[in-house]
């Protein structure tokens, strides 16, 4: 396998002539009856979700990340853990080259690159998309051309690429479970929320609120912007402690270790909290459970990609694969926080726990993610 900068010479029209056979389009995946081809590890989101098979093609692959947003923890980490995926012994002899675009919150810029990439002949394409309804006529290009296109965290709003995600709407409810649970009467909330225009900002908030106003108890929700970033929940949650004084809980997104540091810089008394998988907040909630940190930590490790990624060559081979793929969630909750089981004292607060999905034979190491880099390849 070999990284090389993105190739522009082929045309789309060679990019179709490497299809396959089937009919109708002779390149569109099939709508085919279930199971997948691995049932443990591909879940299908719904009793009604449709099942996929492509025209098998014949590897080694060439297969492209193609990222939006990049400046916070999760974004490197799952920019690494894809890195680490690909250089795996087995994975890397599928493939003749994997190549990683980031290209930051310009909707534009991401379309682009898959355009790129379809241009370019690449057999698959796996993206985390800056924006779920964008996509359209991206979507339609890479069906005609053969490509599968694989969406994960970010998913795309369509029923012609394969999406791989976890249920986002239910992690909001679950956190919004968590405050009702220790906030029986209501009382005021500080959501922090991710990057906007996000599905997976969307779900989550929608997720929350559904909870929160079902609930028949009076919540003042409070909303700043953390971008999923830990300096720039600080700042968020800072400002907001500044101005509206104490809260009776906290859900984030993500950034939950600068929430919590921002809490303690402020003199804030600890609330409960549902926020995400990252290890420095689970610290944080291991070491303040007995001063009133009582958190449920939930999410999904950045290792989704490698989910994302493993469809892709799934489906390359042939293999049915369902068109929505659903992924367990990571879920710790106070008193069972337990360091070197669900958190690591010795290890980074940037890193996110839950890097597993056994059922895939997924299994990664801190080490193993962090050997790679984050850079565009």
């Amino acid at each position: 396998m070999k990284y090389t900068n993105m190739m522009r010479g082929i045309g789309l029209g060679a990019a179709l002539m490497m299809g396959g056979a089937f009919t109708g389009s002779a390149f569109a995946q099939q709508v085919v009856a279930g199971p997948s081809a691995e049932p443990g590890c591909y879940v299908p989101w719904a009793a009604d979700t449709a099942f996929f098979q492509y025209p098998a093609k014949t590897g080694p692959y060439r297969i492209a990340l193609a990222n939006g947003y990049i400046a916070n923890t999760w974004r490197i980490q799952m920019i690494q853990t894809a890195k680490a995926y690909a250089a795996q012994p087995e994975v890397a002899a599928k493939l003749k080259e994997f190549k990683v675009v980031s290209t930051g919150e310009d909707v534009a810029a991401q379309i682009s690159a898959i355009n790129n990439f379809i241009d370019s002949g690449y057999d698959a394409i796996v993206v985390n998309a800056q924006n779920p309804q964008a996509f359209a006529p991206v979507i339609k290009r890479a069906k005609e051309a053969g490509v599968v296109l694989v969406a994960f965290d970010n998913i795309l709003d369509t029923k012609d690429a394969i999406n791989v995600n976890v249920d986002q709407e239910g992690l909001g409810e679950l956190w919004g479970k968590w405050l009702i649970a220790h906030i029986p009467d209501g009382g005021k909330i500080l959501e922090v929320r991710g990057v906007a225009g996000t599905s997976v900002d969307t779900d989550r908030h929608n997720g929350i609120h559904t909870v929160l106003d079902a609930s028949g108890k009076k919540w003042d929700v409070v909303e700043v912007v953390g971008k999923w970033d830990d300096g720039t929940a600080q700042k968020a949650t800072a400002d907001a402690i500044a101005v509206n004084g104490k809260f009776d809980g906290i859900t984030a997104q993500g950034g939950d270790t600068g929430v919590v540091q921002a809490m303690i810089d402020a003199g804030h008394a600890f609330v409960p909290f549902g926020g995400e998988t990252e290890n420095g907040f689970r610290k944080f909630c291991a070491a303040h459970a007995a001063d009133g940190l009582k958190c449920s930590s939930a999410g999904t490790g950045p290792a989704q990609v490698a989910v994302a990624i493993k469809t892709a060559i799934d489906a390359l081979e042939g293999k049915v694969v369902p068109q929505s793929v659903k992924l367990p969630l990571a879920v710790v909750e106070d008193p069972n926080f337990k360091d070197g089981e669900n958190f690591y004292a010795d290890q980074s607060d940037n890193f996110f726990v839950g890097n597993s999905f056994p059922t895939c034979g997924i299994n990664f190491d801190a080490a193993e993610i962090m050997g790679q880099t984050k850079d565009d390849q």
